[in-house]
């Protein structure tokens, strides 16, 4: 007969040992998943910084003259965006935030200066925003523009319609929630011919724009009603309304509104 070797018995305490063993590495297999995954976590939550319209151009400007443009900014994240800094590329240019710190879904405007005194033909300038977007530390706004001579803008027998707002943002403040609230802005073509307001666009369906008229002679005034339903709404919000004209420097424009949106009996 062969003889048959025993195989061998493993004790309790051996298989106790692999035991701890596997359970350790289990539990440092969860340890860094979930680690990676509140890493991964913090990202998705974090601020993040949003243009819309991250360039633009001033067409032609006479010497002298000092242009003005809004850029809207928005925190499209979950968490409070800080600008931190904004700068631009030269002394000729001034750059402000009308706000510093946005929440989640908030907006701002940052309004751009560019002063064309000693300066001639084509400009290409730039503005840095600094800010707490840890993706996107830093971004760029551009900017473009021809400075030409006061006379040789006097050779050009029309510079075309010209639309001005006054007013581009206005707050809303605390509203219950339910609530329709609305702002009139004016509007008016400062240019010397027919302006045309081709279309006007809201970020959301809860909020509405009616034009007094679409059309307007050189000189004239209108008027733009911004309707904003907070229903099942809460807490911050803020809305963009665009503008399209055949405005030939600036054929887009903004608009933007701000709400905080509290429930009924809330303070």
């Amino acid at each position: 007969m062969l003889n048959e070797t025993p195989a061998p018995i493993q004790s309790g305490k051996s298989r106790l040992s692999a035991d701890k063993v596997g359970n350790a590495g289990r539990k440092k297999i969860a340890f860094l998943f979930l680690l990676f995954a509140s890493a991964a976590y913090s990202q998705l939550i974090g601020p993040k910084i949003v243009v819309q319209q991250p360039e633009h151009d001033f067409g032609d400007i006479i010497q002298g003259e000092k242009v003005q443009h809004n850029y809207i900014v928005t925190n499209t994240g979950g968490d409070a965006l800080v600008i931190t800094n904004v700068r631009a590329s030269c002394g000729c240019t001034a750059a402000l935030p009308d706000k510093k710190e946005l929440a989640p879904g908030e907006s701002t405007n940052i309004k751009v200066e560019f002063n064309s005194t000693g300066r001639t033909g084509k400009q290409n300038k730039i503005v840095y925003v600094s800010s707490n977007d840890k993706e996107n530390p830093e971004i760029q706004l551009k900017f473009t523009g021809n400075v030409v001579k006061q006379e040789t803008a006097n050779l050009k027998t029309s510079s075309g319609p010209s639309l001005e707002l006054p007013k581009t943002q206005f707050n809303f403040g605390k509203v219950i929630e339910g609530k329709v609230v609305d702002h009139i802005f004016t509007i008016k073509n400062n240019g010397d011919a027919t302006l045309t307001i081709k279309e006007v666009k809201t970020s959301c369906g809860c909020t509405a724009a009616l034009l007094s008229k679409k059309e307007l002679a050189p000189g004239e005034e209108g008027t733009l009603k911004v309707e904003l339903n907070t229903a099942n709404r809460s807490g911050k919000m803020t809305r963009n309304i665009t503008i399209i004209s055949n405005d030939p420097k600036e054929p887009q424009k903004y608009l933007t509104i701000y709400a905080e949106i509290l429930k009924e009996g809330s303070n």
